[in-house]
Formats: structure tokens, sequence, C-alpha cells
């Protein structure tokens, strides 16, 4: 069989998430797949390898981000409100909630992807209209949608985008989330279906999305709020470039070492735009567009597959810059002006002062057109 793409995080780690249900003691909320312990164990990760059936499993760190956030958002989800992620673009909330399902319920898939044409249909369920045609309204010819299966099964649900989605879609959830109960007008006195154990809903809303289709108060007040900050730290962020452009490398059968300074230098690109001053003190003018971990990620592989396909396996800087334009100039021309500034000030500095690859990149700024 055909692998995929990019398999759900279930299958990614399923020996991980196995030896944790296997050497799990913690106490375990009903019907989840391990206990909130364990759970904080497959996100964060844990120094020592644990032992299952004679074999030793290295629980890799994940997340990169605010521990105390993730144990926040464990405890929410074994309560009875939905937990809501908010933060700027690319500050890893769907991962984050992949993470989260994939440990608890055993599924990250059960997912409603907010956008403008978002239904309730598509939120709740719909009907099969051959057979509703044929033997009238039944649970045979009704088509679950994801928070349907959810509240069937006991399982998280995670909904994405969720102020992309029209108002009055949104608050569809309110009655759901308040008494765990959705109704089947169609169905008569069999209509209502009562959440099992273990279902809960959570969501992801950008930051930059407020005011496109503002939450109501009411249905704020059915979630835990927590928000995802971006990585402060560029020691870090090359750290999660290298991760992810590893995973994304074996996924596709790229057999191509990552090269850790080009990483660095990327990290400290990303990070100094995004906070608007460099680690030599230099003021920078912040580009409007997403200065995101994920969109360095997407830079960064992007300038591999080039290595790869059209070099002799090693990163261009040339290619680097090349993709970098591109990634910036995306939302707002203006924004590569402030790049050329950051450049001509910043990067001649770094290339004056270490050579070396700090030169090669100010050299490549003729890609800045």
């Amino acid at each position: 069989m055909q692998e995929t793409i990019k398999p759900p995080v279930e299958e990614r780690y399923k020996e991980e998430l196995e030896a944790l249900r296997g050497t799990d003691t913690g106490r375990v909320p009903e019907n989840w797949k391990m206990s909130p312990k364990a759970v904080r164990t497959f996100i964060l990760g844990t120094p020592k390898p644990i032992e299952y059936n004679g074999k030793e499993y290295k629980i890799e760190k994940k997340y990169f981000g605010n521990d105390a956030l993730v144990e926040r958002c464990i405890v929410t989800l074994a309560g009875n409100r939905g937990l809501m992620l908010v933060g700027e673009p690319g500050t890893a909330k769907t991962m984050l909630s992949e993470l989260l399902s994939a440990a608890i319920s055993g599924v990250s898939t059960n997912t409603i992807q907010g956008t403008a044409g978002t239904t309730e249909d598509m939120i709740k369920y719909s009907w099969n209209y051959a057979l509703l045609l044929a033997k009238g309204p039944s649970r045979e010819a009704l088509v679950p949608s994801p928070l349907y299966v959810g509240m069937e099964r006991g399982i998280l649900t995670r909904f994405e985008e969720i102020t992309r989605t029209p108002a009055e879609i949104q608050d569809s959830l309110i009655s759901v989330l308040s008494d765990k109960v959705l109704n089947v007008p169609e169905l008569g006195d069999d209509g209502f279906l009562f959440a099992r154990q273990g279902f809960n809903v959570i969501g992801t809303a950008n930051t930059r999305d407020k005011g496109v289709n503002e939450m109501s108060s009411a249905l704020k007040r059915r979630f835990n709020f927590e928000t995802v900050m971006p990585v402060r730290e560029a020691s870090m962020e090359k750290q999660i470039i290298l991760n992810e452009v590893a995973k994304l490398a074996d996924e596709n059968n790229i057999k191509m070492e990552a090269d850790e300074d080009v990483a660095e230098l990327l990290a400290s690109t990303y990070h100094e735009l995004r906070e608007g001053v460099s680690s030599m003190g230099h003021r920078i003018d912040k580009p409007v567009s997403v200065m995101s971990t994920a969109e360095a990620v997407s830079v960064y592989y992007q300038t591999m597959l080039t290595g790869y396909y059209y070099g002799d396996s090693r990163m261009s800087v040339d290619c680097l810059v090349q993709n970098l334009v591109g990634a910036v100039s995306k939302e707002n021309k203006e924004d590569l002006e402030k790049v050329k500034g950051y450049f001509n000030t910043v990067i001649k500095d770094k290339s004056a002062k270490e050579g070396g690859l700090w030169k090669e990149y100010y050299e490549a700024r003729k890609w800045l057109k």
C-alpha cells in the first residue's frame, strides 16, 4: 500500500503511544487512552527512555513552548469546558491540538475545518438523501459529522480556524458544550444524542482573524482560552526548524542531512525580524507579514528540496534568500524594503564581524528585488 504524504500523529508516533499506555500508572479519566501525566510526557518528552516489552523507547519533545500551558490544556480537557488555543498564525496551535487528540483519544483526524463556507451540517450531521427518501428519517440515513462522532464515541473534536466560520454557525456549539446533548428533531423521541465521557472540543483561532467573525460572549464562556505565544529564543527556533525539517525529509524520502549553520542563520533572521531588534542591539522595522516559525520551516525545507533535486545535496544561501523573499512579500510588498534594510544593517555588521556564512548571506542580498 502506498505510504501517505503526512501520516496522522497517532500513526507517526504509534510505538511511543503504545509504550506510554503500557507503562502508564497514573489516574486515567473516563474513556481516555492514557493518564494526564502520560499525555504530558508524550508531548513534552522525557530525558530517560522508557522500557516496554523488553525494548527502550525515547519519548522526544514534540512541542517547544510553554510547558505549563500544555499542562493547563490537558487539565481543561479532563473537565467540562472546551479548550480554545489562540495566537499568531504559525505558532503550532494545530500541532498541539493534534498531539493532544492523538494521546487522549487515539485519533487526531476528527476535525472540523472552519471556513466562510462552513455550515451547521458540516459540524453536526447531514442526511443520505437516497436512504432518507426510501426509509424516512432514521439513524441509518443520518450521516454523522465530526461533532456527532465525538459525542457518540467519547473522543475529542477539533475545530480549526473557528473565527473563519460565520457567527451563527459558531453558536451551534453553545448548547452542545453546555448540556453535552445534541438534538436531531427528525428522529423524534429517539433524536437525543448524549455525549459519552471523554468528549470535548479543542478550537483554534488566529489573533489576526480577530473581528472577522468574532465569537459571541456566550460561546467564549464555554471555553478556557490559552494563548500560544511565538518562540522567544532563536536557539529554540533553530531546534524546531531542524526537528520539523527532519520529519518532512523522512516522510518524503529525502536523503539529505540538514545544515545546522543555515538553520541558525534562518532562525536568527526570523527571530530578529519578528521581535524588531537584533542580537547586536539594532532597532529593526518589523514586517507586517507573519514571521512565524512554521514559515521558517517552509523556507528551509524548500531550500533543502532545491539542493537535493537540483544541486549537490548542499544548502544554497542564494536559494534561501530567494525563498525568504517569497515568504515575506506574499502579504505586503512593502515588507521587502524592511528586509532589505535588515540586510543592509544587521546582516552587513554580522558579515563584517563573523565572516563565513554570514558574509555569503549578505552577498545574497542581490535577490532581494
